[in-house]
């Protein structure tokens, strides 16, 4: 076996100390792979696999990307959730003494994208760091290409930790090696990409000290997490990731911000699914979810922005009156938003531009724009700064158009500079004088040169003489083989082709010499000034981190006015009492897709009193469903800050939205629809507030038809008692037995969805209205449906004859009269075993699940004897 080269030494040297990424190896205009990470790539990139030599008789795997086109292929390789160290020659080669050197420069993740063309520009790209501490978890979550940096510590619970999972959605995890054991459970409920990191990282100490060194502050008391351990820990960990990838200091990270779960509306996975705040429950697109309603933002940094806020409603009346009231201002004022929304269209994503900034990639294009967007904010700030727009204003004041640095970039940047910064063309002209002096001396001998092909011609009667320029030769004189004869004696040969020989002069090489090392010589010292001229941008990042997020917000404000005038929406009135009264509600998805007009509006009320727990019966496909998700969507939305689609609304506060709609079976996790119904009910039970609001649709009807009656009707009683839960809830079901609790239990009543019967055909009304239904109308919503008319007539006759059966009756054997702060008996004789072993429980220490077991385990004795 023969010796391995210097080069493949030196790549494998690198190699290992990255080995879990694939290695992108600077060759010349290529980036190389080889061995193992060679196959994996051009099986991932479809590229074609070849070999390279590697000592006497010895090859290796090998395949390559061409450097310029790098960014698509980076792309196909984290999406298939690998790394990827960027590994760069560091020095010119043409100077290197040998070997040239080269260094990873950044190692790319799923988890630490920072170029927008590796990003979604109106989603967030987060990395979040995860560890458990005795009871608690610390989670900390950083977009990097925003600068954005949260922490938070909460309980532990499978439960709170999967929400929050849900909410944030990071691209990559990262755990502590030693932990890695603790975490498989979370592979059943969320596709995460754990990555493992050395516990050391995760030590209190070592993450405090880092975390104290990034923000140069002798104490993280003014972050709000001293004492907060375990999210010190994740955040020191994440820092650290941070660093290591991308060989910077990430000085756009300018504050850590703790936030805890009762800062914001509690939404659990469930909910977020079931409302589609952000994606559609089936195809899991924006379009048809709440955030495609909404989103009118004009800027990417304002539709992550208000993505984040549908994510996070508000709980605190204070922050929620101060958002309606900036929104009110720009709906009020349709000149000014106009102009508003026309400035912040042509700005650029500021954000990400600073995460570029700081992380060292911003090239000459990007500080243009960032001059560009500069230039608009003096026209800006006059637009909002009017009297009438009150708390607007005041945010205007704030903005800093920093009109130096933009009149700076303004002088110093031509106007299409390249992405590229090695190669010139960059600058303006009066710039810098140096560079004007190359600038001229590469002109004028382009000019002579140009000039040169006309001269010649007449000095040599040759009149198909050329003058070209290849990298090989440079500048030459081209002459056909029929005119060798009218060459003079000052030519020199060159080169000799098929049909024509090349020349050159001792005048012509003095000129090429001129040019070529102008041209050298002006990209080297446009370089260096563009890297002044990057660090004097650099030092305004502070201001241009606030600015931005000025930016981001005026941006949403101004979005959340234009789709309340566009689709008539209202301010609400919210409050900290316990009532909901909305009039002319309507669900802002559904209307949206129905021709204007067609949407039937519809009235609620709900409070801790008379209105506490409504049933709503009525046929499938009446719009039980589309009331409760619109009731559901105008409340978050109050709370997100915005306008909402009814003609009045009063909204009391909620600490949480609970869903339970729709049935799904988790086949992989191996639950059946049923046992996700019953999941998500307990989550509920478990977890609901007298300040919650319940929207729960069909409980039990997984299951027989008495089973499912005797759950939903224990879970009612358990929900509307006010030392239970007490929660405001739309409960949607077709037992129509459990209309009979609205006579017994204050608080409940009956709505129901009308319709109208014209034959034997229904026409759905979608109007609720108070009462209960006499019927669900399934015949008639199947025939709608499509079913075959034989199968409809048998329908109706086995109706017909269970209806004879007296089957019916069986509310009245079910609702026995009793006192309604009582549950139901279940059994009557005394020397019954059930009846004393439910003398001898002790409920105060039974939760809902545990009392939902035991009836199953009761009936099923009750059967047994029975049969």
């Amino acid at each position: 076996m023969g010796q391995e080269t210097p080069m493949l030494k030196q790549y494998k040297a690198i190699k290992n100390e990255y080995a879990d990424a694939i290695l992108l190896f600077r060759l010349g205009d290529f980036y190389e792979m080889f061995m193992e990470d060679a196959e994996t790539a051009a099986e991932v990139l479809e590229i074609v696999l070849t070999s390279r030599e590697a000592g006497k008789g010895r090859r290796i795997p090998m395949c390559g990307i061409p450097y310029h086109a790098a960014t698509g292929y980076i792309a196909k390789l984290i999406a298939k959730g690998f790394k990827v160290a960027i590994c760069e020659q560091v020095e010119d080669p043409k100077k290197a003494k040998g070997l040239v050197k080269r260094e990873v420069i950044r190692v790319i993740t799923p988890g630490t994208l920072i170029d927008e063309q590796l990003l979604d520009e109106k989603n967030n790209n987060y990395l979040m760091a995860l560890v458990k501490q005795a009871e608690v978890y610390g989670l900390a979550v950083a977009d990097l290409s925003t600068g954005d940096f949260f922490v938070t510590q909460i309980p532990a619970e499978e439960g709170l930790l999967i929400d929050e999972l849900s909410h944030w959605q990071p691209r990559e995890v990262l755990v502590s090696e030693q932990q890695l054991p603790l975490w498989p459970w979370l592979k059943q409920h969320t596709e995460l990409l754990l990555t493992p990191r050395p516990a050391l990282d995760f030590e209190w100490e070592n993450a405090q000290e880092r975390l104290l060194a990034h923000f140069q502050v002798v104490s993280l008391e003014g972050f709000g997490c001293q004492e907060l351990l375990a999210a010190v820990a994740a955040a020191g960990a994440l820092l650290s990731y941070a660093y290591e990838t991308q060989k910077s200091q990430l000085s756009h990270l300018l504050s850590l911000r703790t936030y805890y779960l009762d800062d914001f509306m509690h939404l659990d996975q469930y909910t977020r699914r079931n409302l589609e705040l952000v994606e559609t429950l089936r195809e899991h697109k924006t379009q048809g979810s709440l955030l495609w309603v909404l989103d009118r933002t004009v800027t990417a940094a304002g539709g992550r922005l208000l993505k984040k806020w549908l994510e996070q409603p508000l709980r605190r009346l204070v922050e929620v009156e101060e958002r309606l009231e900036k929104v009110e201002r720009f709906f009020l004022r349709h000149q000014i938003r106009e102009a508003t929304r026309s400035l912040l269209r042509r700005t650029c994503d500021l954000q990400r531009l600073l995460a570029k900034l700081a992380c060292g990639t911003l090239n000459p294009r990007d500080l243009l724009a960032l001059g560009n967007t500069l230039k608009l904010l003096p026209e800006l700030r006059v637009e909002l700064l009017r009297e009438e727009m009150g708390p607007v204003a005041e945010m205007a004041k704030a903005i800093n158009p920093l009109p130096e640095l933009a009149a700076l970039l303004t002088n110093a940047l031509r106007e299409d500079p390249p992405i590229i910064m090695t190669e010139g063309n960059i600058f303006r002209e009066g710039y810098n004088l140096e560079l004007d002096a190359l600038l001229s001396a590469t002109r004028d001998g382009k000019q002579w040169i140009a000039s040169l092909e006309q001269q010649e011609r007449e000095r040599t009667g040759i009149k198909s003489l050329k003058v070209g320029f290849n990298q090989v030769f440079g500048y030459y004189l081209e002459v056909t083989k029929t005119n060798l004869n009218l060459v003079p004696e000052d030519y020199i040969r060159k080169q000799t082709l098929a049909n024509a020989e090349r020349f050159i002069t001792p005048e012509l090489k003095k000129y090429e010499e001129l040019i070529l090392g102008a041209e050298e010589k002006r990209a080297a010292l446009e370089y260096e000034l563009f890297i002044e001229l990057r660090q004097q941008v650099f030092t305004a990042l502070p201001e241009l981190k606030r600015l931005a997020e000025t930016l981001a917000l005026l941006d949403v404000y101004a979005a959340l006015a234009e789709t309340a005038v566009q689709n008539h929406y209202v301010r609400p009135e919210v409050n900290e009492d316990k009532s909901i009264l909305i009039r002319e509600g309507r669900h802002p998805v559904v209307e949206r897709v129905l021709p204007p007009g067609k949407f039937v509006p519809n009235d609620t009320l709900l409070d801790e009193k008379t209105h506490r727990l409504q049933i709503i019966t009525g046929p499938n496909m009446a719009g039980k469903s589309t009331y409760m998700r619109q009731v559901a969507l105008i409340v978050l939305m109050a709370q997100i800050g915005s306008f909402v689609p009814a003609s009045y609304a009063r909204i009391g506060l909620v600490d949480r939205i609970f869903t339970r709609v729709g049935a799904a079976d988790n086949l992989a996790g191996g639950q059946s629809t049923f046992m996700v119904e019953m999941s998500e009910l307990a989550n509920i039970l478990h977890h609901a507030t007298g300040d919650s609001l319940l929207i729960l649709d069909e409980i039990g009807r997984g299951t027989s038809t008495y089973d499912g009656l005797s759950i939903a009707w224990a879970v009612l009683e358990y929900l509307w008692n006010p030392q239970a839960i007490g929660a405001r809830t739309l409960f949607a079901t077709h037992y129509h037995e459990l209309t009979s609790l609205a006579k017994r239990l204050p608080g409940v009543e009956n709505l129901n969805v009308v319709v109208a019967k014209e034959g034997e055909d229904v026409v759905f009304l979608h109007k609720i209205l108070p009462g209960a239904s006499d019927r669900s109308y399934g015949i008639e919503v199947a025939k709608l449906a499509g079913i075959p008319g034989v199968v409809l007539d048998r329908a109706r006759e086995i109706l017909s004859q269970l209806e004879a059966k007296g089957l019916k009756e069986r509310s009245q054997k079910v609702a026995l009269p009793v006192n309604p702060a009582q549950q139901l008996p279940l059994f009557v004789a005394e020397d019954n075993p059930l009846v004393k072993e439910l003398r001898n429980l002790n409920l105060n220490e039974l939760t809902p699940l545990e009392a939902l077991k035991l009836l199953f385990q009761w009936q099923k004795r009750l059967k047994k004897k029975e049969a």
